[in-house]
């Protein structure tokens, strides 16, 4: 019987120090889960700066897209141009990169088609004149191997302000 309890006690031992280990495995950047759009917290009126929260999740390999704003104007479509407001928060070190905010508007010509990131391209479908738009947009629909200021792999997330659309001549 002696042995019996040594036994189920060292097996309880080994399970509990197995699933400590567990939690060393986690990625710094805190839960194992991969981010979902509710997870990003954006403050900010339309036409001002927002201030963006990154959640403490891993970052997603898919696109997410939310209208933080219901637009009330035109909407983007593809091969029409937007005139946006932008600004661009690193995921990886939660900072403020880019911003078009309190310059001028940006144009993006031929939506679908422009030369910019395929995130903004898919993701600024859809967007109408006065909304404000998350896009959380991964590296493959980024700058994957980096480049512009940007980290090789870097999510990134825009908060996009939809001034203008024109559409497709």
């Amino acid at each position: 019987m002696r042995n019996v309890l040594l036994i189920a006690s060292l097996a309880l031992v080994a399970v509990a120090g197995l699933s400590g280990c567990s939690g060393s495995a986690q990625p710094s950047t805190g839960s194992a889960n991969p981010c979902k759009i509710d997870d990003f917290k954006v403050t900010g009126d339309f036409g001002s700066a927002p201030k963006v929260e990154i959640p403490a999740c891993k970052p997603t390999d898919e696109m997410l897209v939310k209208d933080l704003v219901q637009g009330t104007g035109a909407e983007v479509k593809a091969g029409s141009t937007a005139t946006v407001n932008y600004q661009l928060t690193t995921f990886s070190d939660k900072k403020v990169l880019d911003t078009s905010f309190g310059r001028t508007p940006f144009d993006v010509e031929n939506v679908g088609q422009a030369p910019v990131i395929d995130g903004w391209n898919e993701g600024l479908v859809g967007l109408k004149e006065n909304g404000r738009r998350l896009l959380v947009v991964p590296p493959t629909k980024g700058y994957g191997k980096g480049g512009q200021g940007i980290k090789a792999n870097e999510t990134l997330v825009f908060v996009i302000d939809g001034v203008k659309v024109t559409p497709a001549a």
